[in-house]
């Protein structure tokens, strides 16, 4: 199933402080795990989730720009932090915040990525959805979607310029 043939409902699914939602992908991002919490939350059975894209999952509210940050970093062989709105099956969501790195061999060549994700607090998610929303209407303003997201990520590095942080100490401060 694809995910943009899913209208979001505006529900958000609970989950508790205490769970942790973990998923493994592959080199090309297809899930090759994902644990009770996130089978549960997405609502998707196991047999729709492994080998599916964990695109599967994104919700039309996260801006593209985020995924390239995130990408761009861990193939750096790097970790990173983000917030991320995720859309369930039914078109519910949840929100997270991902801790994402990337699994390496013993020859430290990159061979998947895992990530563990926690509920946030409420006053965080404000905070991002203001800056997500911003985003995405840059990354709309344009004719091109790649030429949209390389925009939105132009101004993330610029806003964190201006602040004089970097990403890890935004996401951090939020």
């Amino acid at each position: 199933m694809v995910a943009h043939a899913i209208t979001p409902t505006g529900r958000e699914v609970p989950f508790g402080e205490e769970e942790l939602i973990v998923s493994k992908t592959n080199l090309k991002g297809h899930i090759t795990y994902a644990n009770d919490v996130f089978l549960r939350l997405s609502k998707y059975p196991a047999k729709d989730v492994i080998g599916a894209p964990h695109s599967l999952i994104r919700h039309p509210d996260m801006p593209r720009c985020i995924f390239k940050l995130l990408w761009d970093t861990i193939e750096a062989k790097k970790e990173i932090f983000a917030y991320v709105v995720n859309m369930a099956k039914d078109g519910d969501h949840y929100w997270v915040f991902a801790h994402v790195t990337p699994t390496l061999d013993a020859k430290q060549n990159i061979v998947g990525f895992h990530s563990n994700r926690r509920k946030p607090n409420p006053d965080q998610v404000a905070k991002i959805k203001e800056l997500y929303a911003k985003l995405r209407a840059e990354e709309h303003r344009h004719d091109s979607r790649k030429d949209g997201m390389l925009r939105g990520y132009d101004m993330l590095i610029a806003m964190l310029k201006e602040k004089g942080l970097a990403y890890d100490e935004f996401i951090f401060a939020v």
